[in-house]
């Protein structure tokens, strides 16, 4: 699969071997985690589980480690969410869902340091050409697997790799407030967005988020 052997050349060729993830227990989160652990060995590879609410989404996590085989561990980020909120004055749950990605970005990094491992990311195609991720949050890794890959690919593949069936029925979700679903947000489903974006479609937003995608623009004196 050419998805495992790139994450394989990537790995080699920075010369690391151990890899640490954020494990929601979403399709992407589960997949990306379950070719990771093929590319380098399921005991190289560490998926953290990140809440902010209580335990309800606990399960997902424990079954997409289970598939991929790998050790899964919890850490809460409740307290550093609310200091961040409460030292900067954000009430807005946009807001506030900006800095649970952030805070789950800095921990993996911390983890990864700490692991001498590289952080693997979770987006796909149709999120990254819609600026559908957190800046330096969800969208700070050093690899994304499933870059390349359309939500309705990522969901076709997760299926022939035989992802758990919970994991291919749970409606996708960031998890930055209670109730919250992608589809709901984008105001369409991912089969509606990504014909959309197949076609060229959704160009203003797609240039909107340009920023989103690259390294910040290094200023010429």
């Amino acid at each position: 699969m050419g998805t495992v052997s790139g994450l394989r050349a990537y790995f080699r060729k920075a010369g690391a071997t151990k890899a640490v993830i954020g494990l929601s227990g979403g399709i992407d989160s589960a997949l990306a985690c379950f070719l990771t652990a093929r590319a380098l060995g399921a005991k190289n590879v560490t998926a953290y589980y990140l809440p902010y609410f209580g335990n309800g989404e606990e399960n997902y996590a424990k079954t997409a480690a289970k598939w991929a085989g790998v050790r899964l561990k919890k850490a809460s980020i409740r307290k550093a969410v609310d200091a961040v909120c409460d030292a900067t004055g954000t009430n807005d749950r946009v807001g506030r869902g900006n800095v649970m990605a952030r805070v789950r970005m800095a921990l993996l990094y911390a983890f990864a340091r700490k692991n001498r491992a590289l952080v693997v990311g979770t987006g796909n195609k149709s999120e990254l050409l819609t600026g559908y991720f957190t800046k330096y949050g969800d969208g700070g890794c050093d690899v994304l697997p499933l870059g390349a890959l359309y939500k309705t690919e990522v969901m076709a593949l997760a299926k022939r790799l035989g992802a758990p069936t919970a994991i291919l029925k749970r409606k996708p979700t960031a998890g930055l407030w209670k109730g919250q679903t992608d589809e709901g947000e984008l105001g369409m489903s991912y089969a509606e967005l990504d014909a959309l974006l197949r076609k060229g479609g959704l160009r203003k937003r797609v240039s909107a988020t340009e920023h989103k995608r690259k390294p910040p623009v290094v200023i010429k004196c």
